[in-house]
């Protein structure tokens, strides 16, 4: 991921390593590969038959007018019988070339299928398949570092990066390198002195086409980038079109995303300007090479050293499919450089290490109780940038924790420990008197219910959501937890209850009712520890209460930590861990904490208090504190 500078000393390398492991992938689908390449080597046969049958035909039309003309040469010793009239010999000819041209009319169909199988069919939905694979087992700190616009571009554009390789790289390679082989021996075969001068331009080609392979590479990277921007702003748009038409910023927005594509759209037109820059140059090499065809081989033909049909004519066609195939280099070029940058986008997925997982033979996690210990826990999201330090406590099975503080304390990194969403820089977590590290990591995470600020729901049924994280749950099973979750009547109020498809992220229920569906789906896994991250924040008075009656439901007999910040939840805890700059400042319980003097209490009194001049007051005696 880089601005594409091809100065770099150490690209070549990386290329070449890049291409082998392409060629290792290629590897993989060898039979369908060898398939194509044998349907192309058919091809290629039927192909020189039925140019050497025109010529043929040609020179018997010119022996047949012109009996001096000397004696048609017929290809693969085959000779048609002397007796034969004109007419009937014509037609053979032009029979056969019509069979030859309807099988090279089936063998391009098949050769098609066979491509469009390999690549579309094979290539392109396993790979899809292996990168969303491993975008499930990376932790949070990929998604954190990964604007989502790039991400779903690497799986769903970047992908087909790799099947431009098998295709229009490597099997395009092995077509041309066999066909300028078997064009080039035909050619000397016809005649030596008129292929080296017809290939004169040849060189010049190369050359040609080598740079316009090393420049265009810089471009696709940047090309990319851009992409990756575009989708970027495109999600940012649809996912924030609540903001974006309540602020009135439609008109902002707009010129926003058209910025983007212009950008985009200058990049595209470098790449497009080079390239049709490229293709009339080498047209232009090609007509000179047909010129000195004209030239030298219609000298050749008076000489009476060359044929006019089987001569000259076919010479013509190899040569045109000659220049053909060593033009189509600089398409070859252009693919890789194409494949690459998508490629090297995909293997970064592939590469980039699975920080979170179950280590080999880690303990089985049953019947958990749900106690857990802090011991000395120090993390960072980023190296020497440190997010908790020194956090020490310890939560007895079946008690109720809220963690409070101001904004940037840390209290969502605290709760991300404990399902491993991360792994702690220092120290450990117990878990029923093991470290998390050491525990199976599905057992730890089924042992764990989660109820986010903003719930995800899905585009599904009401019952599949809340089955969401145990799919084998029956229906009595799943209006169980409804029930607990104070969810189960608004469903039943809905067209089809359990059986109702809900919109896009919920969108066609409450805040308060998406907040009850995913304590339904949370405590469904009868988890023995239930994470409740702020769920009361965004909801009107009303609909907190009926919350707040679903988390007592929700919370019984289950060790429970929850961030709060309003009193009416903090006053259900049975312990308060206060949060300043990442360290635990106080713990206690409500009425232990408002009587003490320190964050917690001026925290606490600004939600009771009228006065607006003493709610500036502590307002900025917390800033200042939080701040030192």
């Amino acid at each position: 991921m880089g601005s594409g500078d091809d100065s770099n000393p150490n690209e070549g390398d990386s290329n070449w390593s890049l291409i082998k492991r392409l060629l290792a992938l290629s590897w993989i689908y060898r039979r369908a590969c060898v398939k194509v390449l044998a349907l192309q080597v058919i091809l290629l046969s039927v192909g020189l038959a039925g140019l050497s049958m025109a010529g043929l035909g040609i020179d018997v039309i010119h022996h047949e007018v012109d009996p001096s003309y000397r004696s048609p040469n017929y290809p693969f010793g085959m000779e048609l019988p002397t007796d034969w009239e004109s007419m009937t010999k014509i037609g053979f000819i032009a029979g056969f070339i019509f069979l030859l041209a309807a099988v090279r009319a089936f063998l391009n169909y098949l050769y098609s299928v066979s491509v469009a199988r390999l690549v579309h069919l094979e290539i392109m939905v396993n790979l899809r398949s292996q990168v969303y694979e491993k975008l499930q087992q990376l932790s949070f700190r990929f998604f954190d570092s990964n604007a989502s616009g790039a991400i779903i571009n690497r799986v769903t554009g970047d992908v087909n990066g790799v099947q431009i390789f098998v295709n229009g790289v490597l099997i395009q390679s092995i077509i041309m390198l066999l066909s300028l082989g078997v064009y080039l021996v035909y050619m000397i075969n016809l005649s030596v002195s008129l292929t080296l001068a017809c290939l004169v331009t040849i060189p010049v080609l190369w050359v040609l086409s080598i740079w316009f392979s090393r420049s265009i590479r810089p471009a696709h990277i940047k090309n990319r980038q851009l992409y990756d921007a575009l989708v970027l702003r495109l999600s940012e748009s649809i996912k924030g079109v609540h903001s974006i038409k309540g602020f009135g910023r439609e008109e902002e927005m707009r010129e926003q995303f058209s910025a983007t594509n212009r950008r985009y759209r200058r990049q595209q037109r470098k790449i497009f300007w080079r390239v049709s820059l490229y293709s009339p140059t080498v047209g232009f090499l090609t007509q000179v090479s047909m010129t000195i065809l004209l030239g030298y081989g219609g000298y050749l033909v008076f000489q009476g050293q060359l044929a006019m049909g089987t001569g000259l004519v076919v010479f013509a066609g190899l040569l045109q499919q000659f220049s053909g195939q060593v033009s189509n280099f600089a398409n070859i070029a252009n693919s890789i450089q194409a494949s690459l940058t998508g490629a090297r986008r995909v293997f970064e997925i592939l590469d980039a290490p699975v920080e979170v997982k179950s280590r080999a033979n880690a303990i089985r996690l049953k019947d958990s109780k749900g106690a857990v210990s802090f011991e000395n826990i120090g993390f960072e999201y980023k190296e020497m940038q440190p997010t908790l330090k020194n956090i020490n406590f310890s939560v007895e099975p079946g008690e109720c924790v809220a963690i409070v503080g101001a904004t940037g304390s840390g209290k969502s990194a605290l709760m991300g420990l404990i399902p491993r969403f991360y792994d702690v820089t220092s120290g450990r977590i117990l878990f029923d008197g093991h470290d998390l590290r050491d525990l199976n990591l599905d057992d730890l995470r089924k042992s764990i219910g989660i109820v986010f600020q903003e719930s995800f729901l899905f585009s599904n049924t009401v019952m599949a959501n809340i089955s969401f994280g145990y799919p084998d749950a029956t229906r009595e099973q799943v209006e169980a937890a409804a029930k607990v979750a104070a969810a189960h009547d608004f469903i039943m109020e809905m067209p089809k209850g359990y059986d109702t498809i809900l919109d896009e992220s919920g969108t066609n229920l409450s805040g308060g009712q998406r907040q009850r569906l995913a304590i339904a789906r949370a405590i469904l896994l009868e988890p023995s520890v239930l994470l409740l991250d702020d769920p009361t924040a965004a909801i009107d008075p009303e609909t907190e209460q009926e919350i707040l009656e679903a988390m007592d439901r929700a919370i019984s007999g289950r060790t429970t930590f929850v961030v709060a910040h309003r009193l009416s939840t903090l006053k259900r805890a049975d312990k308060i861990i206060v949060l300043d700059r990442g360290r635990v400042v106080q713990i206690g319980n409500h009425t232990d904490l408002i009587d003490r003097s320190g964050l917690y209490q001026r925290l606490a009194k600004l939600q009771i208090v009228d006065d607006i001049r003493e709610r500036e007051q502590l307002l900025n005696e917390v800033k200042s504190e939080t701040t030192k």
